[in-house]
């Protein structure tokens, strides 16, 4: 437990307590916001307080509805007076009027503390309480938590200003990777985009389906290289030139050979993979071309999977083109799974090791489209995948009896 008592001991002492001050605000600059994290900001406050200079330590912040919700305890938590008490203080400051030095009554006991708003910008985001059972606080003992308490509102001015570009950044994601449009009526889809972790920035994975004429669907997964927001321009390119070569109603990997060509013109375009599969199912065939692009799984009747080997392709953008195409069947009992690397691609795991993960899963026999796309990206644990992941299934529908 602390004992200081706040007393000047003359100029050396002064002197002394000036650079006590000055060594605490280099050390809170130093263990105070660490990351972009609001707990983890709160949390440091918490503990850096407590160890430098009191006996417990509070950090509050503030709730949608004005209130205050404690976040962060450091030390004898018995010795903290409630949120609500340390309410009136914030509310103060919001009338440009701190309230900073006062004894307060916390479980039978007397104690010191100091109550400081975590004020940045002109912005009040909580409050820290700071106590001692013995002792008042120094004038500089005060001005080091408010110091450090500036510090962490500062820190938390920048998450929460990250936050929201970040979520400003996921919903133009969403919107370039949009439901694609309707196949014909004769094919039933599902998609998923996931972007990878709670800091997820706009990258360049997408999907489509494009009707062509006779019943056929062209079905697309594509993954522009590098990400960010011009990843996620290029890709939005990729896909508007696709759509106007796939309109001619070519074979899949012809697709490919103009789509490269295309792209290959225009040096500043970031190169791309991409899978096409073109599904017939009035004939139930399916033609597959892929540009470098992970091969796809069908999965059966029984909930099994099974890869499509596909011949392999360079990445679109390289001018090379040398693309071919291989057609199997494919019935109703039948699910194509196409996706983007990051469904099954791990950090220092072969490629090979991934793709039998994902061909070993066993998936409820009778399971519709979207349960089964579900199914997968549960079973890979996708939600906590280290890149983006984009999937597209598509299965044939039963055509009714001849009446």
């Amino acid at each position: 437990m602390s004992e200081h008592d706040g007393r000047s001991t003359g100029p050396t002492g002064g002197h002394e307590a000036l650079l006590a001050r000055l060594r605490a605000m280099e050390a809170a600059a130093e263990q105070v916001g660490t990351s972009l994290d609001e707990a983890t900001t709160c949390h440091e406050l918490a503990e850096f307080l407590f160890r430098t200079l009191c006996d417990a330590v509070g950090v509050d912040l503030r709730t949608d509805d004005g209130g205050l919700s404690r976040v962060a305890v450091a030390g004898a938590a018995r010795l903290l007076p409630t949120e609500s008490d340390v309410a009136p203080s914030v509310r103060a400051v919001d009338g440009g009027h701190p309230l900073s030095d006062w004894v307060v009554l916390a479980g039978g006991v007397r104690v010191h503390a100091v109550s400081v708003p975590l004020l940045a910008r002109d912005r009040v985001y909580g409050a820290v309480v700071a106590v001692r059972a013995r002792g008042g606080f120094s004038d500089h003992e005060a001005a080091t938590v408010h110091f450090a308490a500036r510090l962490a509102a500062v820190h938390l001015s920048h998450a929460r200003q990250l936050a929201a570009s970040e979520d400003t950044m996921l919903h133009l994601q969403r919107a370039l990777v949009a439901e694609p449009v309707r196949p014909h009526p004769n094919l039933e889809t599902a998609s998923r985009y996931l972007p990878a972790g709670h800091r997820a920035l706009v990258g360049g994975d997408w999907f489509e389906t494009v009707r062509l004429h006779f019943g056929r669907t062209l079905l697309v997964v594509g993954d522009v290289m590098g990400h960010g927001l011009d990843a996620a321009v290029d890709m939005n390119a990729y896909r508007s030139t696709l759509r106007d070569v796939a309109s001619t109603d070519l074979a899949p990997h012809r697709v490919l050979r103009q789509l490269d060509a295309l792209v290959a013109e225009d040096p500043a375009r970031r190169p791309a993979t991409c899978l096409l599969v073109r599904i017939d199912p009035a004939r139930g065939v399916a033609m597959f071309a892929s540009a470098g692009h992970l091969p796809p799984a069908v999965f059966g009747v029984d909930g099994s999977a099974a890869l499509i080997d596909v011949p392999v392709g360079p990445p679109l953008g390289t001018g090379v083109g040398g693309y071919e195409a291989v057609s199997r069947g494919i019935t109703p009992d039948e699910t194509l799974l196409m996706f983007t690397d990051g469904l099954v691609e791990r950090r220092g795991e072969d490629i090979d090791v991934s793709l039998a993960r994902l061909a070993g899963l066993r998936l409820p026999v009778g399971a519709g489209v979207e349960a089964l796309v579900d199914a997968v990206v549960a079973g890979l644990d996708a939600r906590h995948a280290e890149d983006d992941v984009a999937v597209l299934a598509a299965r044939p529908r039963r055509r009714p009896p001849p009446a």
